[in-house]
């Protein structure tokens, strides 16, 4: 015990500690940035919607998902009940199993205290920053944790400011209810680095929007989703 704890406490393990930590601050700077004011305006609008700032803290910290925490706002706003907005959010969740299998082949040799941690802060964004580095080899398990919860840690820190200063804010001031589907615009567009990307979000596009005539709820987003990706990697074989 004594040994391996010299050996974890070694200098050339703390300095590597330390490299992880600045490397995964570095990545994770910039979605901060975008956390803040989303973060904010989820913040407002749930106060809105009658959330105590502790209920909205804790939805960030239990939930931790921008997309479903608007979804679940919305919904309490309009009068949904529990067993609804837990159907909804979940199906709008669904996206995460797509992320988490492409991210898996690069965490095969991770412990499992380490992968539970790191599954709870995988979001749209962290998994961009994380997918992008893992795929150049430059990347590894522990700066992409720190990604993950220092995103964590900006989300519920602005949420709940967020919530404590949305009473100073009128409804719909400042186009805040716009404010996440402008960030998955901006995360979309940051995306398309080639014709095949181009493709894949056209398709994705034209199937959700008609799968949503047919399709109730939102699950038509993940098989819109799934059709795209599938569709694309066939176009892109076809063309190799």
């Amino acid at each position: 015990m004594k040994c391996n704890k010299m050996v974890s406490d070694s200098p050339k393990n703390r300095q590597n500690v330390k490299a992880s930590i600045l490397q995964g601050l570095a990545a994770a700077w910039p979605i901060c940035l975008g956390y803040i004011p989303i973060g904010l305006a989820f913040g407002v609008l749930a106060q809105k919607a009658g959330l105590n700032p502790v209920e909205i803290m804790l939805m960030s910290i239990l939930v931790f998902a921008g997309s479903a925490q608007f979804i679940a706002v919305s919904m309490l706003s309009a009068g949904a009940g529990a067993a609804a907005i837990i159907v909804t959010t979940f199906a709008v969740n669904l996206r995460h199993f797509l992320m988490s299998s492409s991210l898996a082949v690069f965490l095969g040799d991770t412990t499992r205290k380490k992968l539970s941690l790191f599954a709870y802060g995988v979001t749209d964004e962290s998994f961009a920053v994380n997918h992008a580095r893992f795929s150049r080899k430059t990347w590894g398990p522990d700066p992409a944790l720190v990604v993950n919860h220092t995103a964590n840690v900006a989300w519920v820190a602005s949420t709940l400011i967020g919530g404590y200063s949305g009473k100073f804010f009128p409804e719909g001031a400042f186009g805040i209810d716009y404010a996440l589907t402008a960030m998955f615009i901006c995360l979309l567009i940051f995306q398309l680095k080639g014709r095949i990307y181009v493709i894949t979000a056209i398709i994705s596009g034209l199937a959700a929007a008609v799968l949503s005539l047919s399709i109730p709820g939102s699950s038509y987003i993940v098989l819109a989703s799934i059709f795209a990706a599938t569709t694309a990697l066939g176009i892109r074989k076809w063309i190799q």
